[in-house]
């Protein structure tokens, strides 16, 4: 997780959270946590980096929709993320 950017963090979280979202459901999220739009040149390469990692998934929720899923690696990845954070935050 050392090497992603923050937004692409940022995503991962937002993925984690919803169930099977569709990258529409995920700008939506991002864009109210960031507070400003964010462009689809920018959320789907990132989107696309985090698959190539090997910590989303990408599936069909109809002929034109993808929906995301965070695997197992993303998973043990968050934690490991959050874990590292509460030991600062106690």
């Amino acid at each position: 997780m050392d090497d992603l950017t923050g937004f692409q963090r940022d995503l991962l979280f937002v993925v984690a959270g919803q169930s099977e979202p569709a990258g529409v459901a995920i700008k939506d999220e991002i864009e109210e946590y960031y507070r400003k739009e964010i462009h689809y040149g920018r959320l789907y390469p990132n989107l696309d980096t985090l698959i190539d990692k090997g910590l989303l998934e990408k599936g069909k929720k109809d002929g034109r929709t993808n929906s995301y899923l965070v695997t197992n690696r993303g998973r043990r990845e968050l934690q490991a993320r959050l874990d590292w954070e509460r030991q600062y935050n106690a």
